[in-house]
């Protein structure tokens, strides 16, 4: 709630421009205003604006840029900067998940390099939704870019707060809540909202006035008639945008390859319900803990059904207090109940609603299948229900969580058994009836991997948009449009793209060749040879070490082992021999090499090689 007035209640919509002056700055945000000032006094320019000397940009001011930082080369990561002048604007800061190639890796976030040296042109960072692909990335950008001022919704905004609060950076950055109905200007950015209907409330995409025309930005939506809160996606505004003229649809591409349409939020509900009647035992519930409608779903199955509530999983529990104390959760008093109260009531009176369902080791779900879950251990005759679709590169960790559970003696429920969850993302058809209702004269689709992307964009043409009218970007590349409506892709080589990795307390400092070394040793293992030598000579003390780890067990391989040394010997001797200054870095290099050619002739296999010369 803000000014006195409701974000949710349904009165008839009225845009109205939002003025967030007001807001109470934090310290940091306020001595960075005071810095803007006097650089503006001692320039000339007013407040706000940047000099033009020390725009990168000047040349091409006039254009509006659209630079995608991360979502449109995979399935999260989700960023996209727009530029015109001495104004930016930032839509999302998203994280993804690692694959089975970046062993070690928790988390990616976008390259945020150009944006970091271009942070005081940055006006404001709105958020769509509150999904972690959509605000993962927020604790680890927001502060790198002078804590800019974030524009959301009030759920996504309690999912924002929460997050920075437990990075401990709550209150660094102004977090300005809006409805759906508000209007903001920033800079030469006019942005109006409108409801899009997805797997969490308070989702909204964006009409984005420029100088140039307008943008129409869509990411993650579908067209659901019947959705669980009851609230359908805003037609009517979408239809009025279009009426106005559109210059650039940007739009989901998830679900492009799949036909049809998407299965409404009502029908997994009914099912749900027919589920939670037949079931005898318990049900373990496994969803993403921001799917806030299947929540509100499994509670309603519960009461009806007259079973209790155990909630476990950090996140979930998290996200249920915040959907509760901003009213987008409505529970029956009683429901949820501690694990140890369980006792008390029979199995069939029992659901445990957790996190897990994309297999992730620490979740609820898979350590409850590995059996070391403090509270909850699988009984035979239990129900485990996974209602989620696997995110691209997760099917063999839900495989994995499944086949533990089936072997502890529970039954499995899935989308390939039974309809217990239907997608966020729209299907063909709905995207077919985006662009029909925006009319859009450019088309850029987003959010998705290469292959979904290129689908949406064959979309787009079946629907009558030409083919030098779509643009299927690479993260890093730029769309530019001019005011003449004309529009064209550019490289900036100072825009930098990629990936950043979050690996612990890390970010960023595993690049590319600490992966490669980590694949090489979960490939094929690590060798280390351990040489003890002269410090005058060069010459080896004793016999070199040899450790394996990952490559060969020790004890069955004596032989290779033995010959192994021998060759080592051989190599340091050869060197001695030069009547050379002991060089031990080159020393390293040696043997590293002719041991690693060694050990492929010998076994065909790769292990890295790590040489280590002790001086004596």
């Amino acid at each position: 709630m803000r000014n006195g007035k409701n974000p949710h209640s349904q009165k008839p919509a009225q845009v109205r421009t939002v003025n967030f002056r007001e807001n109470v700055k934090s310290p940091a945000q306020a001595e960075t205003d005071r810095l803007d000032i006097l650089i503006n006094k001692a320039t000339g320019l007013a407040p706000g604006k940047a000099s033009v000397a020390t725009s990168p940009y000047t040349a091409s001011r006039q254009n509006l840029r659209i630079i995608p930082m991360g979502g449109i080369e995979e399935v999260g990561e989700n960023m996209t900067v727009l530029e015109y002048g001495d104004d930016l604007i930032v839509i999302d800061m998203g994280l993804a998940f690692p694959d089975d190639t970046m062993p070690g890796i928790d988390y990616i976030i976008p390259d945020t390099k150009w944006l970091e040296e271009n942070r005081r042109r940055i006006r404001g960072v709105i958020i769509t939704h509150g999904h972690l692909d959509h605000i993962g990335a927020v604790p680890y950008i927001l502060p790198k870019l002078g804590d800019p001022p974030v524009y959301t919704m009030p759920l996504t905004a309690g999912f924002i707060k929460k997050r920075l609060e437990e990075f401990g950076l709550l209150g660094r950055s102004r977090i300005n809540i809006l409805n759906k109905d508000d209007a903001i200007a920033l800079g030469n950015f006019k942005i109006r909202f409108f409801r899009i209907n997805h797997s969490i409330p308070d989702s909204v995409g964006l009409c984005i006035t420029t100088p140039v025309g307008q943008i129409v930005y869509v990411t993650d939506w579908k067209f659901d008639h019947t959705p669980a809160d009851g609230k359908p996606t805003e037609f009517d505004k979408i239809a009025k945008f279009g009426a106005e003229g559109v210059l650039l649809l940007m739009s989901d591409s998830t679900n492009s390859i799949k036909p049809g349409y998407c299965i409404s939020e009502r029908e997994i509900g009914l099912t749900i319900d027919r589920t939670f009647s037949d079931i005898k035992g318990r049900i373990i519930f496994a969803n993403f803990s921001t799917n806030i409608a299947r929540i509100q779903q499994v509670f309603d199955a519960a009461a009806k059904y007259n079973r209790k509530v155990i909630v476990t999983g950090r996140s979930l529990v998290n996200n249920i207090e915040i959907a509760l104390s901003l009213g987008y959760l409505k529970i029956q008093p009683k429901v949820i109940i501690k694990s140890e109260q369980a006792k008390k009531f029979p199995d069939n009176q029992i659901v445990i609603l957790t996190t897990g369902s994309q297999g992730e080791e620490a979740a609820g779900l898979a350590r409850i299948a590995r059996g070391d879950h403090k509270t909850v251990k699988i009984k035979k005759g239990d129900t485990a229900i996974i209602s989620a679709s696997p995110i691209p590169g997760n099917e063999r960790a839900i495989a994995v969580v499944m086949s533990n559970l089936t072997r502890l003696g529970a039954h499995v429920i899935y989308n390939k058994v039974l309809d217990i969850h239907t997608s966020g993302h729209a299907h063909q058809e709905e995207l077919k009836l985006m662009i029909a209702l925006v009319k859009p004269k450019f088309f850029m689709p987003i959010h998705g991997e290469h292959h979904m992307i290129v689908t949406h964009a064959d979309l787009a043409k079946g629907m009558g948009i030409p083919e030098n009218r779509i643009f299927a970007l690479d993260n890093g590349q730029i769309l530019e449009m001019n005011s003449a409506r004309e529009a064209k892709v550019v490289e900036d080589p100072k825009v930098s793209s990629g990936y950043v990795f979050i690996d612990g307390l890390g970010i960023g400092d595993v690049g590319e060749v600490v992966i490669r070394d980590r694949q090489v040793m979960a490939k094929d293992g690590m060798f280390v040879v351990i040489m003890t030598l002269d410090r005058r000579s060069g010459r080896l003390v004793n016999q070199p070490d040899i450790i394996s780890r990952g490559f060969i067990y020790m004890k069955g391989n004596d032989d290779l082992i033995r010959e192994v040394k021998h060759e080592v010997r051989k190599l340091v001797e050869s060197k001695g021999k030069e009547k050379l200054e002991p060089n031990w870095v080159y020393l390293r290099n040696i043997v590293r090499d002719e041991i690693g050619e060694y050990l492929y002739q010998k076994t065909e296999r790769r292990p890295m090689i790590l040489p280590v010369v002790i001086e004596v």
